[in-house]
């Protein structure tokens, strides 16, 4: 099943049921007006959804819509709770190798994990609004999952059973802001500012063999103006799969229903070593933080710059057929004019 948020005149949106295809698309109520009160009640809701689902694709609904990606919302336009893990730890050792630092053994067994701001996520074709190109703007491919009530102390084979969607995302990213900020011992906060997620989310039986494992077993496109920038595969090189990093956030405490549980960015090896450019014969990379990592590793200096105003990233991830399957993220860095 696929599901996405139309904007409209309200906060949260008004929850759509999508065809297959990402062509036509017809409105959720009176199940569910918008995706969190669709997880709020996922047992009695899902079942009925699946229903129009099915006859969606079937062609029997007379009142379908085309649907449009340029009218959407991130499938939650705000959160209840957003936390991004780092499952792959490919691209933390290249981070911390880049300042000549060690990794700790306890990264292998231990996810990293931050808690995001979710009250206010960007839509999937909405620009990227920011104050300054200093901060070191950068974009994160990533994937994600939507979970229901999730109870605290769940164990990853439980918690595979709480993943009910799965998105993809743009996990902006202010690099200039990180060093300084995450020196005060605190975290990030400044340096992560509002994210976007794909268009439209999917339960996971719409991969096909493709979700196993507690992984999406297929590649992340990632084009940077207008120029294939990464195609890492997400389960190649992912240390902690998806119900180990949810049972990790709700060590603690329940996860709530629409609990948004990030990846952290896709990052592949190659030949047991850093990742190389497609133009190279690799896969590339999720973000730009990580070739400047590897030009630094290997010339003493990074040469790729950050994300400048005018700059564009799209995110997409296609089946085997070349078919979209959450549709796309697409969006421009442009400068923030604050409001009077």
């Amino acid at each position: 099943m696929k599901l996405a948020t139309l904007k409209n005149n309200t906060r949260d949106g008004q929850l759509v049921i999508v065809s297959r295809d990402l062509t036509t698309c017809v409105a959720a109520s009176p199940i569910a007006d918008t995706l969190q009160g669709a997880i709020d009640n996922w047992d009695t809701a899902a079942p009925k959804l699946q229903a129009v689902y099915d006859d969606l694709n079937a062609g029997k609904i007379d009142n379908a819509l085309p649907f449009d990606e340029a009218t959407c919302e991130s499938p939650l336009p705000r959160a209840y709770q957003w936390a991004d893990g780092s499952a792959y730890v490919n691209h933390v050792e290249l981070v911390r190798k880049a300042r000549n630092a060690e990794l700790p053994e306890s990264f292998w067994s231990d996810p990293l994990m931050y808690q995001g701001g979710s009250d206010s996520f960007i839509g999937p074709r909405a620009d990227i609004e920011l104050a300054s190109e200093d901060y070191g703007i950068d974009f994160e491919a990533e994937v994600a999952v939507i979970t229901d009530d999730t109870p605290m102390a769940v164990t990853p084979e439980k918690a595979a059973n709480h993943i009910k969607l799965i998105m993809l995302v743009n996990d902006v990213s202010l690099r200039g802001l990180i060093p300084a900020e995450l020196a005060k011992g605190f975290g990030f906060f400044q340096s992560k500012p509002s994210s976007a997620f794909s268009p439209v989310a999917i339960t996971p039986d719409e991969l096909g063999d493709n979700w196993k494992d507690g992984m999406v077993h297929l590649p992340l496109l990632a084009t940077l103006n207008g120029q294939a920038f990464g195609k890492a595969h997400c389960a190649v090189d992912m240390t902690f799969d998806f119900p180990t990093i949810v049972a990790h956030a709700a060590k603690t405490r329940p996860l709530g229903a629409g609990a948004i549980i990030g990846s952290g960015t896709i990052s592949n090896k190659m030949d047991d070593g850093p990742g190389k450019p497609i133009s190279e014969g690799g896969v590339g990379y999720s973000c730009i933080a990580e070739i400047r990592m590897i030009e630094t590793i290997e010339s003493g200096a990074p040469k790729t710059s950050f994300m400048k105003f005018g700059d564009t990233i799209r995110i997409e991830m296609n089946d085997e057929n070349g078919q979209s399957i959450f549709g796309a993220i697409d969006q421009k860095v442009v400068q923030y004019t604050p409001q009077s």
